[in-house]
């Protein structure tokens, strides 16, 4: 199953996208949750009575591109960033490969959703992107096993950690450059866990910048898997149904490449996981 976000009227809605149309989903589940988060908390139950509902309807809002889509989970209450998750991406950046995960935060300003133009910040032109896999986490998990980890994952999305670069490079924290206003683009949809290989292991993943493919990598090559990212993160804090996770670029990133490639006003950047729909941004 597909969900996603979307104003109506000014107000979040969650959405079921099935077949390429867009259903709401209190059309279908009349006494479903109203946010994205409820309806994650919600879990298998209420997913099997959306997939049923999904199964008799017979109509819809039609496609993606006619919605104004908001983040696929609007206010996660956190969004947890993994770094340098890539052997290959720690090693164009002149980096060691990482026996320990190096986390950052991101605020919810700087989230964004798909199709939306993300602003050029006016104080610096070295505008990055990073093609990540997200995270979506479906229940309550504090201190779990690296075994059990992967039935706390509710499901998977797209998300660009697009990186103002020189100030990320400040300090020894990357906080100021992942945190620019609507720079995280997350969607356009999350897909619940069934619908992609156990662990999201194997996933093609890569970043298309103005039709050029820029970075081209799976999955696989993660340093941390997402049982082990899940279960290593709980550790140090308890994650909550709707949080975010977002486990890390393969190599190819603009700052690395020789001349350098960063991104300006009127680029479209593409983001695309294997089984998901493209998130796709144009910078403005």
């Amino acid at each position: 199953m597909q969900l996603l976000s979307f104003a109506r009227d000014g107000i979040p809605v969650v959405g079921v996208l099935n077949e390429g149309i867009v259903h709401a989903l209190d059309d279908l589940v009349p006494d479903a949750p109203s946010s994205m988060i409820d309806v994650i908390a919600g879990g298998d139950d209420l997913a099997a009575r959306i997939a049923d509902a999904i199964g008799h309807s017979q109509s819809g809002l039609g496609g993606l591109e006619e919605l104004d889509l908001l983040p696929v989970v609007p206010n996660p209450g956190k969004v947890v960033c993994l770094g340098l998750n890539y052997a290959e991406h720690a090693k164009e950046g002149g980096r060691d490969v990482p026996t320990q995960m190096t986390l950052f935060l991101r605020a919810n300003t700087s989230m964004a959703a798909h199709g939306e133009t993300i602003p050029t910040p006016e104080v610096s032109d070295k505008i990055d992107y990073e093609a990540e896999l997200a995270i979506i986490i479906g229940k309550q998990a504090k201190r779990v096993d690296v075994e059990n980890a992967l039935d706390f994952v509710y499901g998977y999305a797209p998300f660009n950690d697009i990186s103002v670069r020189d100030y990320q490079r400040r300090s020894s924290q990357w906080t100021a450059g992942k945190n620019f206003d609507r720079t995280g683009p997350l969607g356009p949809v999350l897909a619940t866990k069934d619908e992609l290989p156990r662990g999201a292991a194997g996933l093609s993943i890569r970043s298309i910048l103005n039709g050029n493919v820029m970075q081209d990598g799976t999955t696989s090559d993660m340093i941390f898997d997402v049982a082990r990212i899940v279960a290593d993160v709980s550790e140090c804090m308890t994650l909550e149904p709707g949080d975010v996770i977002v486990t890390g670029t393969p190599s190819g990133v603009g700052f690395a490449r020789k001349p350098p490639v960063f991104m300006k006003a009127g680029d479209r950047i593409e983001i695309e996981i294997e089984g998901l729909p493209r998130l796709v941004n144009t910078m403005g």
